[in-house]
């Protein structure tokens, strides 16, 4: 098949209803973009010469949008649906990271552990240097464990057997660097994790995740062994190369697959987007799922070797910066727009595939291709920034204390009375201390005649259970404020911001 008939194959699957691969009916304002988002994937998919790909939108615990594009075997010409099977390559570290975090709850393992104490091929490592530190299981969540950067060597490893990477390990790895020195993504380090897993429960790795993750979110389709895995499901993986594809090899499940050996169809890994999403905002409800909440917002969990990220997509070059650490299993990204992101790719021979998390608006973006290394970063990314712009999805709102709506009462009666005497025991010991009762009549009052006549019924924007924003609309300008309570109790009032913004 060349380009123009994938282009036309495309074309043909965009014009098809939505509705048969969709479930249940999306919000309509997610509906009313579906064309612009679909545009964006048939433009990408087309131009990387990729012969098919699957992605999709979760939101409110569902999986609320998906489409499948182009074929799943270019022989027999199925077609992509959200049933497709797809190598997800790198994005299984997410899964083996949980696991890891899954036997800590559980008191098998702790992160802090030498990771020898568990492998005991590594015993005879010795140290990077005199003075360097022992691998610990938290260094291999992080990848900083001292380990070169090992794609693509590392994903040519997934079928090496067992035998063969004891034999690996026993024969010692050289060191790049010191161990917690710098972050270097090595493939290497979750393969060790999952020797981990199999060791300390006296069985394979791939066993522990399907009972703990995978059985219990309903994720049956999903597999590591693709020989176990349904054939006529099964997206084939490609190479494009001398303008035309070619088959690559399958690799069988190996001691490489804690790395980058699951796969998993769309409608199985929405399950697992809304399972992790769940543990977003934290929250008293019951706690009903297979890892607990506070171990699932732990992967967001980054080392101090931070940098800055510039933002996947077309809207790159003109977005601010973000802060970038890597997580547990996850890419974790401070976007100016987007908030507190999840994200990773999965590169892999005739497998490339995406995620991003948005815990702040409970929404996930995810797709998968069948060309090697074809990672859909950029559609997926640019997806999300379009849905954000058009307001398909929404920042969810963090609750008002009734401590921090009492003190923002409070604030109301100040600005009316001009006066902070009737506060009286209500504030913190270093309130008065900042500003005496005398001052503070001056400055309401010198305030107040900046800003005229004010609106103060608009609610207080909290930043959390104990600190909020607000905004009053003047006259003359804006109020801007702030009430931050003290960390005492009884809950107290430590600062009281109003400052005059002038229209301009």
């Amino acid at each position: 098949m060349r380009t123009k008939q994938i282009i036309a194959a495309i074309a043909m699957a965009v014009a098809q209803p939505a509705i048969a691969q969709v479930q249940p009916t999306p919000s309509p304002a997610l509906v009313a973009i579906e064309p612009q988002i679909d545009t964006i994937f048939a433009k990408w998919m087309a131009e990387n010469h990729v012969p098919g790909m699957v992605y999709g939108v979760v939101a409110d615990g569902q999986l609320a949008y998906v489409r499948g594009l182009g074929m799943q075997d270019l022989t027999t010409r199925t077609p992509v649906t959200q049933d497709t099977l797809f190598r997800i390559a790198s994005m299984t570290k997410a899964f083996t990271a949980l696991s890891i975090l899954s036997l800590r709850d559980k008191g098998l393992l702790s992160l802090d552990d030498p990771a020898e104490k568990y492998v005991p091929e590594m015993r005879g490592w010795g140290n990077a240097t005199a003075d360097s530190p022992r691998i610990t299981i938290r260094d291999l969540l992080h990848h900083v464990a001292g380990f070169v950067t090992d794609d693509p060597w590392g994903d040519r490893q997934t079928p090496l057997p067992q035998d063969d990477f004891t034999k690996l390990l026993a024969a010692g790895v050289p060191f790049a660097q010191a161990p917690e020195m710098r972050y270097d993504y090595a493939n290497l380090g979750y393969a060790i994790l999952g020797r981990v897993i199999a060791n300390v429960t006296h069985a394979p790795y791939r066993n522990y995740v399907e009972k703990t993750l995978l059985w219990p979110l309903g994720m049956r389709a999903s597999g590591y062994d693709v020989r176990e895995l349904q054939a006529d499901r099964r997206a084939l993986g490609y190479r494009w190369e001398n303008e035309a594809w070619a088959l690559e090899p399958t690799m069988a499940d190996g001691a490489f697959n804690s790395m980058g050996g699951l796969s998993v169809s769309a409608r199985d890994y929405a399950k697992w987007l809304s399972f992790l999403l769940t543990a977003w905002p934290p929250r008293d409800d019951t706690d009903t799922g297979p890892v607990k909440r506070g171990t699932v917002r732990q992967i967001a969990t980054g080392l101090n070797f931070q940098f800055v990220s510039h933002r996947y997509g077309a809207s790159g070059a003109t977005a601010c910066p973000g802060a970038a650490a890597y997580g547990m299993g996850w890419r974790v990204i401070q976007d100016c727009d987007l908030g507190l992101t999840l994200n990773h790719g999965g590169g892999y021979p005739g497998y490339g595939s995406h995620a991003l998390l948005l815990p702040e608006f409970g929404v996930a973006l995810f797709a998968f291709a069948n060309k090697t290394y074809a990672g859909p970063t950029a559609p997926v990314w640019d997806s999300a920034v379009l849905m954000l712009q058009q307001g398909a999805i929404k920042r969810r709102v963090l609750a008002v204390s009734p401590e921090l709506a009492m003190f923002y009462g409070a604030a109301g009666e100040v600005w009316a009375q001009g006066s902070v005497v009737h506060l009286q025991d209500k504030v913190a010991m270093n309130f008065a201390m900042d500003r005496t009762t005398a001052n503070w009549a001056k400055v309401l009052r010198e305030t107040k005649a900046q800003a005229g006549r004010c609106e103060t019924s608009s609610p207080i924007r909290p930043d959390n259970a104990m600190m909020g924003s607000f905004t009053w609309v003047c006259e003359r300008g804006t109020i801007e404020g702030t009430v931050m309570l003290a960390p005492t109790k009884p809950i107290t009032l430590q600062a009281l911001r109003y400052t005059f913004v002038p229209k301009t």
